[in-house]
């Protein structure tokens, strides 16, 4: 072959990989666009912390159903989300206190950066999401995150009609040579991330969220808690 002919080869190939790679990055923004993910920071690396952290992770799938109402947008997520985050911290700091620690808790609604994430068979693009973020303490130990709506992380929604946001985060990672997709989109994301100069961005915390009425409320006295598998950094 050629050294005209290779070039010609290796032009017709990277032209391919940019065309399927454009479609691909816009299926990624419609996901970050789409979802709204939990995020639980443990107070250290220790058993004890890393343990209250899990605790944690299970009461709160376990309120999500009741949180979420089978909210069937994004936007219907936040504004229950929003309005619930003082039960939602009530709910961590109830389960840090009843395993024996006074570690403060907090519970806000923010828009900060992930890395790529893979949890159970999904894979998460990187880049900017809303996400609820739960600090246990100093919040210095790892963390677990997954995907709160849709509701793919919590055990009750098998049962739930599949939403078209969730066929596309399922879709990512079935398409063709989509490792190297995700490990191009994850580079232009920081880069993008770090040329900004943002940091976290807060959406909504307790102290903005109305005053609800908490009897009988499903959410304040949830279901025991089912594992669910951890997914860290």
């Amino acid at each position: 072959m050629s050294r005209i002919d290779l070039s010609v080869l290796i032009g017709v190939v990277a032209a391919l990989f940019i065309g399927s790679f454009t479609g691909f990055g816009a299926e990624c923004e419609d996901v970050r666009d789409g979802v709204v993910r939990l995020h639980i920071l443990a107070n250290s690396d220790t058993n004890e912390d890393q343990a209250v952290k899990y605790a944690v992770r299970d009461a709160l799938l376990s309120a999500s159903p009741a949180l979420l109402r089978g909210a069937p947008s994004k936007d219907a997520a936040e504004e229950e989300i929003s309005a619930r985050l003082s039960d939602i911290e009530d709910i961590a700091r109830a389960t840090v206190s009843g395993m024996g620690y006074d570690y403060p808790v907090s519970a806000r609604l923010v828009n900060m950066y992930f890395e790529t994430r893979r949890y159970d068979t999904l894979t998460v693009p990187a880049g900017q999401y809303d996400a609820v973020r739960i600090t246990i303490g100093d919040g210095a130990g790892k963390n677990w995150w997954c995907v709160m709506f849709p509701p793919m992380c919590v055990p009750a929604a098998a049962e739930q009609e599949t939403l078209p946001i969730e066929q596309q985060i399922e879709s990512l990672g079935t398409q063709p040579h989509y490792v190297p997709k995700f490990a191009v989109v994850e580079l232009i994301e920081k880069v993008r991330y770090k040329l900004s100069g943002e940091t976290d961005h807060l959406i909504a915390a307790p102290e903005d969220a109305a005053s609800l009425p908490d009897e009988a409320d499903p959410l304040l006295h949830p279901i025991a808690p089912e594992a669910a598998g951890p997914t860290e950094n």
